[in-house]
């Protein structure tokens, strides 16, 4: 599973990001002592707990921050943007800054998924849990973002897929 798991976390390195900013950290879990307790910052979602390797995705704020000014003061010095966009950036809270790049991390998320699907391994992203929780039992400040929980292994069951809606509900008129 180690190999399958670097693997994994390869497919969300290559993934794209707002300013090539690419601030995503993951934590691997494997320890079922560790599992439990995300289990229980989960509310007691028993797969966390089974799962052989459970993803922590998460995002590093300040880098996120500091790489994504780098690149808006280059554009600026090019005359490419404004003085603007790169003072909107300093001047958000942690709350809007993980708001700002959780779409970062759910990229590389859904590259882990995909590439989990070509090794028949089963995933899913988590977000109901205790954010404060899962810092806390890594010992992680708030510069760390727990954006997701992905357990990852091999499916004990096959589900049927799940409706979808039709592609006319999708588009806009």
């Amino acid at each position: 599973m180690k190999e399958l798991t670097t693997q994994l976390l390869e497919a969300a390195r290559l993934a794209p990001s707002g300013s090539n900013s690419q601030p995503w950290r993951f934590k691997i879990v494997q320890a079922p002592a560790i599992k439990a307790k995300l289990m229980a910052a989960a509310n007691g979602q028993p797969f966390i707990g089974a799962a052989p390797v459970i993803l922590v995705c998460c995002v590093d704020i300040k880098g996120y921050v500091a790489s994504t000014i780098a690149t808006i003061d280059a554009m600026h010095a090019g005359g490419q943007l404004s003085a603007f966009m790169a003072e909107s950036i300093r001047s958000r809270t942690r709350d809007l800054a993980a708001r700002a790049v959780a779409f970062n991390i759910g990229i590389a998320g859904e590259h882990i998924a995909l590439r989990a699907l070509d090794f028949g391994l089963g995933t899913c992203w988590v977000r109901a849990f205790d954010e404060v929780r899962v810092r806390e039992l890594f010992g992680w400040g708030e510069n760390l973002y727990v954006a997701a929980l992905m357990p990852v292994g091999y499916p004990a069951e096959f589900p049927q897929a799940r409706p979808r809606r039709p592609l006319e509900e999708l588009l806009l008129s």
